[in-house]
């Protein structure tokens, strides 16, 4: 037996992959991994049918072993490599770009890489759009098969899907723990065609039979867990978990499956996911065969029913797919990453006012700043406004032309990074205005602006003026308040 296949931007994969983000947890001791005997355990999933390996540039020595392992390979079909690429943010041009897809293929040891996927820390700062256009020059040129994306929620997927990046999958977290995914992004994903890898969908093996009916681990060692259990307290802690074991149980007992299975099975009949990984740890355990076993697995209503019961007991992941990584509750191995964030550089400049203490001015590089003469916000004192605002990227370049939403989306971020840059964050913006081209963009556009304020409300006024200039269909401005 092998695991079912389907089909992600024409290529046929399995719909398990196999997932190499435990190798940097093997390493972190500082002992590297034996290049060539890991080669031999991926050519041993390989010829089990498990032929597609997930990884990334900061997987410790992943890449490596996968290269290995496709310079060794003598069979018909060779495996397919997809790996992602996790840039710091800053400017991305073509040369940063270049370096970076470059410094993977060389590491695979590949001509063209099957399925770049691209993540990005802030979506405030806008180079990445850069990046996703560029790598799109380089999929044109043969360097890359396809794009993926890493941990985008659904706005932003659908605003670099609207600005002509043709991606093809998103990598996003998705259990019985955390079912984000089939909510907004699922019903993109339907109307865009594109498709989800699912991650963590054994909460780094809290799904499953060691830990039904257990205490919650006092010492936790790999950074898996540790990541998970954090799921778990945001879901309702750890009774909230073992409701959920215990109804995949009594679900799995029906069927003669594990709960692994189980869980693994509920995320794969989304339509919405090409496939889920499971991590492997090369030289340890193994599942191959258990994993096999959920194909022959079919959830029927009566499953479904008793899984949606334990679900009532658990409080939604908060946010949409992604956030974890960008705004508390930070959901990662390390908890609170807002150091981290704090580092990135503002994609504006500030210009302290040398006449007026207490008065700045920020500037996002637009053509239109110095010629008209206006700043993209200024600060005097604790209080921050914002000029009315557009999806211009860089100089002069319009962001998806056609879509209210995305550019509502576009520019929402444009006007968090100015607040931030001259001392505020998004939760002090206390009024906005919308100005649309068009009543039709009025839905597009309120539901983009829910999304960015649905736990810091301001007071807004949405305007249908009419024709704005070019191809812009909403401009935006704000008033923010510093408490």
């Amino acid at each position: 037996m092998r695991p079912d296949r389907t089909t992600l931007a024409g290529l046929s994969i399995p719909r398990l992959l196999t997932g190499l983000w435990q190798v940097a947890d093997q390493e972190k001791d500082g002992t590297p991994t034996d290049i060539p005997a890991a080669a031999a355990q991926l050519s041993a999933y390989a010829r089990a049918g498990f032929d597609a390996f997930d990884m990334a540039d900061h997987y410790g020595s992943a890449e490596l072993i996968a290269g290995e392992m496709l310079r060794r390979w003598d069979g018909p079909d060779r495996p397919l490599a997809f790996t992602k690429w996790c840039p710091a943010p800053g400017p991305m041009t073509p040369e940063v770009v270049r370096a970076g897809v470059r410094e993977r293929l060389d590491r695979l040891g590949v001509a063209r890489v099957d399925l770049l996927q691209f993540h990005w820390w802030s979506f405030e700062h806008p180079a990445w759009l850069d990046a996703l256009r560029e790598i799109e020059a380089l999929r044109q040129e043969g360097l890359v098969g396809a794009i993926g994306v890493t941990n985008f929620d659904a706005a932003h997927l659908a605003l670099a899907l609207s600005d002509g990046i043709p991606i093809a999958s998103n990598q996003v977290s998705f259990s019985l723990i955390d079912r984000r995914a089939a909510g907004p992004l699922t019903t993109l994903c339907r109307e865009r065609g594109v498709r989800l890898l699912a991650y963590g969908t054994l909460c780094g093996g809290l799904l499953s039979e060691r830990w039904l009916d257990k205490p919650r681990p006092e010492a936790v060692r790999d950074w898996s867990k540790m990541k998970y259990l954090r799921f778990v307290d945001a879901a309702g802690g750890w009774e909230a978990l073992q409701a959920i074991l215990r109804a995949t149980d009594r679900v799995a007992r029906r069927h003669g499956a594990s709960i692994s299975n189980v869980a693994t099975r509920w995320v794969l009949d989304h339509d919405s996911v090409a496939a889920a990984i499971v991590g492997a740890r090369l030289g340890e355990s193994e599942h191959r065969a258990d994993n096999l076993a959920l194909f022959d697995l079919r959830l029927d209503d009566e499953d479904h029913a008793m899984l949606s019961e334990a679900f009532a007991a658990t409080r939604p992941i908060p946010g949409d797919c992604g956030d974890e990584y960008r705004q508390p509750p930070f959901l990662t191995a390390s908890g609170d990453l807002s150091h981290h964030l704090a580092e990135i550089p503002s994609a504006m400049s500030v210009v302290p006012d040398p006449d007026r203490p207490g008065r700045a001015r920020a500037f996002s590089g637009s053509e239109w700043e110095p010629l008209a003469g206006y700043c993209r916000a200024v600060r005097d004192r604790d209080r921050i406004l914002v000029s009315g605002t557009t999806a211009t990227h860089g100089r002069d370049r319009v962001v998806a032309p056609s879509d209210a939403g995305a550019q509502t989306t576009y520019i929402l971020d444009k006007i968090a990074a100015a607040v931030r840059a001259l001392g505020g964050r998004p939760e002090d913006i206390l009024r906005t205005r919308l100005y649309l081209r068009e009543a039709t963009d009025v839905d597009a556009a309120a539901r983009a602006h829910g999304r960015c304020f649905a736990t810091s409300p301001p007071a807004n006024t949405t305007f249908v003026v009419g024709d704005l200039i070019g191809d812009f269909r909403v401009e935006i401005e704000a008033e923010a308040v510093l408490s």
